[in-house]
């Protein structure tokens, strides 16, 4: 499983038809096929970030499935859908993901996917982007396993959750920055946001032993995106 993850620049007074283009194009073409589908459309929540960003995430069988599909989209049957949605966009960046040994979600299959047009209650994701330390993306890797992710476990133990890990990606070799690692997480209650950007973090959070503070020693930047999906979106 290969999850082809895009960052678009969409033209604000084009917003419609790029929705329109992956909604009637890209997701019913794939559906045609067996190598890929559309697995996510969301919106970078307004006043969260720049403006008019989506974020697109293909799920791919394999690597071959990729080359097969990166074939049609430069000078295959997508060729001339591809040059029309640069056309609604200022720029895309893209990268490959691959989970991580202790991601919650290891396969995705094909067959699961959602290929129709259906409307769907919308859904709120926090993606946070790290960038361990040089020398540190497999002991990042192994210790967010193994103290992130555990320590969200026992918080959702003790009361309702914020946010649940439902998955945890890195970037695939020779595909984008190296040490880079995605975090997936589900915003289970949208209200409680409230409390986490209007308050510090309190410092029960911050002392030996929690995430907060051990993770200093092998990152300190990262990058938090607010993405809600769109009602058609396959998943949510």
């Amino acid at each position: 499983m290969l999850l082809l993850h895009e960052t678009h620049e969409v033209c604000g007074a084009r917003e419609s038809e790029f929705d329109a283009a992956f909604r009637d194009g890209w997701m019913k073409t794939l559906a045609e096929g067996d190598d890929a589908r559309l697995l996510y459309f969301l919106r970078h929540a307004h006043g969260t970030g720049p403006s008019y960003r989506v974020v697109t995430i293909t799920l791919l069988r394999d690597g071959a499935a990729w080359d097969r599909l990166a074939r049609r989209v430069e000078t295959g049957d997508l060729a001339s859908w591809a040059a029309s949605v640069d056309e609604l966009r200022h720029e895309v960046e893209a990268k490959m993901l691959v989970p991580l040994p202790w991601s919650p979600v290891q396969e995705i299959e094909l067959e699961s996917v959602p290929t129709g047009v259906e409307e769907k209650p919308l859904s709120l994701f926090m993606e946070d982007t790290v960038w361990p330390f040089e020398g540190k993306l497999g002991e990042y890797i192994d210790r967010s396993g193994s103290h992130y992710a555990e320590e969200m476990k026992k918080t959702s133990e003790v009361g309702p959750r914020i946010l649940t890990v439902d998955a945890s990606y890195r970037t695939a070799f020779g595909s984008g920055r190296r040490r880079e690692v995605i975090l997936w997480q589900k915003v289970q209650r949208p209200q409680a946001m409230e409390r986490l950007l209007c308050n510090e973090v309190p410092d029960q959070y911050m002392r030996p032993g929690t995430w907060m503070h051990d993770a200093l020693e092998l990152r300190d930047q990262w990058q938090s995106r607010l993405l809600r999906t769109v009602s058609w979106s396959p998943s949510s």
